[in-house]
């Protein structure tokens, strides 16, 4: 609400207010158990008093330099005063020194509030997908196989937009002036396909050498392969014991293949591309969908050709979402509809059919000698990949 609070004309209430107010409110809820109800109501007329006072200001026209920041502080830190009398002398000291820090760190939070601008419009849709959507969802399953759960599958939704957006903020506040090692990792957490599209395309319009490209493009599929054993970590920590160990020589062995570049280009400096917004609500049900798709066609196929027939879900899942087909697969397996075996060797081979398609989208959009570097890496990692498929017991 702050943040949000940041982006209009008013001075009155901003990021580090709105946080003193629900502290005060807090304070308020802890000491009304001991003292009754009575000082919430006394709280709530303090801060409306506070809040009137600074906004007759406003309409006087007089300029309000720090909002009404110092009063609710002032009122907050009265009540963790009156709290430490009676309550946990632990939280009276947390909540003090907290309301210390964001007083004194006001250059540095006005700051990040400036720095995204527009760009806050990306928490508030994360806001919308996790905390409206998400939660009005019903928790049941639904539809052919019984595999269609909307909270379950929304959630999946959340995870990926959230680690998104994560990757994104980095992105606006270094973006322009990352080095390669950053760009590659940003890439990788915001989308390594897009990144490799984009440098592919950079190399070939001669915007950048083929070495610094490379190394952003192998560090971006080592990233996002990488994530995917978080992904299973969070959706089905059961099948991680099974699936960690040949899935995490799939990706070391990308990693230790990519790294030269990274350590002999990674001082260099680049600006990354323009990055879309992962929280956008038409890219969130994009994701859905795809994850929902993946998740009908292995329950069908499984049951219709067994096994066997998965694999070519997974090969064909791997050249549009290999993290949609990491989740699915992961739920599944959770959920004892599929055994741990089967799936880990399903992403498997989904990440090697992600690697091909990336080596086949450097050979058509970028120059030969982009694809001369990275083609090593990638060859002998899908090698390695179907060998571990093949033969790891």
């Amino acid at each position: 609400m702050g943040l949000q609070r940041e982006q209009v004309a008013t001075q009155l209430a901003g990021l580090r207010t709105f946080a003193l107010i629900t502290v005060l409110g807090t304070i308020c809820g802890f000491l009304a158990t001991s003292f009754g109800g009575w000082v919430i109501a006394s709280g709530f007329l303090a801060l409306t008093g506070a809040l009137m006072t600074g906004h007759i200001a406003e309409l006087r026209g007089e300029k309000v330099e720090s909002g009404v920041t110092t009063e609710v502080a002032a009122l907050a830190m009265f009540g963790v005063g009156a709290y430490l009398a009676v309550g946990h002398r632990e939280v009276a000291i947390v909540t003090g020194a907290g309301i210390a820090i964001l007083l004194h760190f006001k250059g540095q939070l006005h700051g990040i509030a400036a720095r995204l601008g527009e760009d806050s419009k990306s928490i508030m849709q994360f806001a919308l997908i996790s905390l409206v959507i998400l939660p009005i969802l019903p928790n049941r399953s639904y539809g052919p196989y019984d595999v269609l759960n909307p909270r379950q599958i929304w959630l999946m939704v959340v995870l990926i937009v959230g680690i998104g957006l994560g990757g994104y903020i980095a992105y606006k506040f270094f973006g322009q002036k990352t080095g390669l090692l950053l760009a590659g990792l940003l890439g990788g957490i915001i989308s390594s396909t897009a990144t490799t599209v984009s440098y592919s395309k950079r190399t070939a319009k001669h915007e950048l050498a083929d070495a610094p490209a490379a190394s952003v493009i192998l560090l971006a599929s080592s990233i996002s392969s990488a994530l995917v054993l978080v992904e299973i970590a969070v959706v089905a920590p059961g099948f991680l014991r099974t699936a960690l160990a040949p899935l995490l020589i799939l990706v070391a062995t990308l990693g230790v293949l990519s790294a030269p570049w990274w350590f002999l280009r990674g001082k260099d400096s680049t600006g990354m591309p323009p990055q879309g917004n992962p929280s956008e609500l038409k890219g969130a049900l994009y994701f859905a969908a795809i994850y929902t798709v993946i998740l009908l066609a292995i329950a069908a196929v499984k049951d219709t050709y067994g096994a066997s027939g998965l694999y070519v879900v997974a090969a064909a899942s791997g050249l549009v979402e290999v993290h949609a087909l990491a989740l699915s697969t992961s739920l599944l397996v959770e959920t004892g509809r599929l055994n741990g075996s089967e799936g880990w060797r399903i992403i498997a081979l989904a990440l090697i059919s992600n690697l091909a398609f990336k080596g086949a989208t450097v050979m058509v959009l970028g120059t030969r000698r982009l694809l001369g570097k990275v083609a090593l890496p990638y060859v002998v990692t899908i090698a390695v990949g179907i060998g571990i498929a093949l033969w790891w017991r």
